[in-house]
């Protein structure tokens, strides 16, 4: 029997349990009916992201940005590539720091863009990776395994490794 696990539905925010063996298949969503993935980065505010990154058992890979960023512009493409690339094993998503304050504030997002990876209950995970578009490519895809065991605290940030 597979393991099952809570996705949140990127739609209607409802919380679905999905058995693993399943994730390939086009899961959707037990409220709205909505697909549980879309291939692109879901854009998210503060509750959410507060959601998302707490109660899915997915890796969640944020990108702290801002419409003004030309840095952000430029990754924008690669991101979007990785969404298509990486799901269903790894959840994108955009956090705008214009409009969310609070959430880049509250990870200490000093610089963007930033790349955070959390996993289940809103769990910081990170690793040394080159800046884009390296750090998006399929490598990305073994790095944010949801069965990943390192534990190590981390953002990256214009390329560089940073302890939150």
């Amino acid at each position: 029997m597979s393991e099952t696990i809570h996705l949140v539905c990127p739609h209607c925010d409802a919380i679905n349990r999905v058995p693993e063996s399943r994730l390939g298949g086009g899961p959707k969503c037990g409220k709205c009916s909505a697909p549980l993935f879309s291939a692109k980065p879901l854009e998210l505010n503060e509750q959410r992201f507060a959601r998302h990154i707490h109660k899915s058992d997915l890796p969640v890979l944020v990108d702290f940005w801002a419409p003004w960023c030309g840095p952000c512009k430029m990754m924008a493409p690669a991101f979007e590539e990785a969404a298509r690339r990486l799901e269903p094993q790894v959840r994108l998503v955009k956090v705008n720091t214009e409009e969310n304050q609070a959430v880049a504030a509250g990870f200490g997002i000093r610089s963007i863009p930033t790349l955070v990876l959390f996993r289940g209950e809103g769990k910081w995970l990170g690793w040394p990776v080159p800046w884009m578009p390296v750090a998006l490519s399929a490598g990305w895809g073994k790095i944010c395994n949801r069965n990943a065991k390192n534990s190590g605290n981390a953002r990256i940030t214009n390329g560089q490794d940073h302890a939150p």
